[in-house]
């Protein structure tokens, strides 16, 4: 896998604002997606990932007018999610200045949408989007969930992993429902059984809380990590989490 590992942050966003909750409920306004993804180009991300959470909820796409004001600010590799139910879709994107494109629930719905995608755009363009929650009823002991982690699937996420990328997934974005927004660090179990069955990047997602979390997701198998509220509210620059990472011995750019 990579090498270096990438920073990436995260901006989750509905109705065109940038939002941010615990678990994925009760979301609150963090601010205007174009001037944080600025924000962060500056600070040295090294990607942006911009979700569109209710884009599924909603049945409705992703908002293409900020995603092409986003791109026009920033000029790192920017991957847009929420609402993808096509390769039509991802062709759209394309076109308004995404260069990767996360899909999770409709592959759910119709899994030969991976492969579709991938034929025609290539795997660097997918990132297949995992929302993760722990569950005894999944024999890896984590099941896949849909809709901003508000339903549950009978898909075992470790097995699930598994097909998208023999599917042409190329890249997986692992996040962690029941980390997500805790602070507690991210899940590592997770990140650790992920790496170990997947031959494409793992981007670790859900739990960041301090400069301290982000080294434990690298070590732990993931090759780039993300994180969405310690940035927006100020508690921490990208360019703290290079500084530890490089201190942990972890090369960044």
């Amino acid at each position: 896998m990579a090498v270096i590992t990438r920073v990436i942050p995260c901006l989750d966003v509905a109705a065109g604002r940038v939002v941010k909750g615990v678990n994925f409920v009760n979301l609150r306004d963090a601010g205007d997606p174009v001037e944080l993804a600025a924000k962060y180009y500056e600070q040295g991300a090294d990607e942006i990932t911009f979700l569109d959470v209710t884009a599924t909820v909603d049945d409705r796409a992703t908002t293409y007018d900020v995603v092409r004001a986003t791109a026009e600010q920033v000029f790192i590799p920017l991957t847009v999610g929420g609402g993808v139910r096509s390769s039509d879709d991802v062709a759209r994107l394309l076109a308004v200045g995404a260069d990767k494109v996360g899909v999770n629930s409709a592959a759910i719905q119709r899994p030969e949408l991976v492969g579709e995608i991938a034929d025609r755009f290539g795997a660097q363009v997918l990132v297949l989007s995992l929302d993760i929650k722990r569950s005894a009823a999944a024999p890896s002991g984590f099941v896949v969930t849909t809709h901003g982690g508000r339903r549950e699937t009978e898909l075992d996420a470790l097995a699930w992993a598994a097909e998208v990328i023999e599917r042409g997934a190329g890249e997986l974005l692992v996040n962690s429902i029941d980390a997500d927004g805790t602070k507690q660090g991210f899940d590592l179990e997770l990140v650790r059984l992920m790496r170990e069955l997947s031959r494409v990047p793992v981007i670790a997602s859900g739990g960041a809380g301090s400069v301290r979390d982000f080294a434990p997701a690298v070590e732990a198998g993931a090759d780039a990590v993300l994180a969405a509220s310690v940035f927006h509210n100020g508690e921490l620059t990208v360019g703290d989490v290079k500084r530890e990472l490089m201190a942990s011995g972890i090369e960044v750019r």
